[in-house]
């Protein structure tokens, strides 16, 4: 059997959460944070989105309050997103792109 991932602090971000704890992660962030929210002997949650307790649905919350210790609002969020842009091409005569 492997051992089990323990910490004595995990810091993870979620997308949503309230006051109570439970939180709602996006996209990567299902992959590795409600494990590390688990295994954390103390958890820090940052959100994104601070709701009332209650407007979550119970259905879709990814990590229970009850592992949670801390909660706070995040300020501010950059969303770098990567795009190519190309540039329009221009008619270049025959053969100037050729090597020989």
């Amino acid at each position: 059997m492997e051992r089990g991932l323990t910490a004595d602090l995990a810091i993870v971000k979620a997308w949503k959460g309230d006051a109570e704890g439970n939180l709602v992660y996006r996209k990567t962030a299902r992959n590795f944070n409600p494990m590390m929210a688990t295994a954390g002997k103390v958890t820090v949650a940052e959100v994104e989105h601070l709701v009332a307790v209650g407007e979550l649905d119970p259905d879709q919350i990814h990590t229970p309050g009850i592992y949670v210790d801390r909660i706070l609002q995040g300020a501010v969020y950059e969303k770098r997103i990567e795009r190519v842009t190309t540039r329009a091409r221009t008619n270049a005569p025959a053969g100037a792109g050729e090597q020989v």
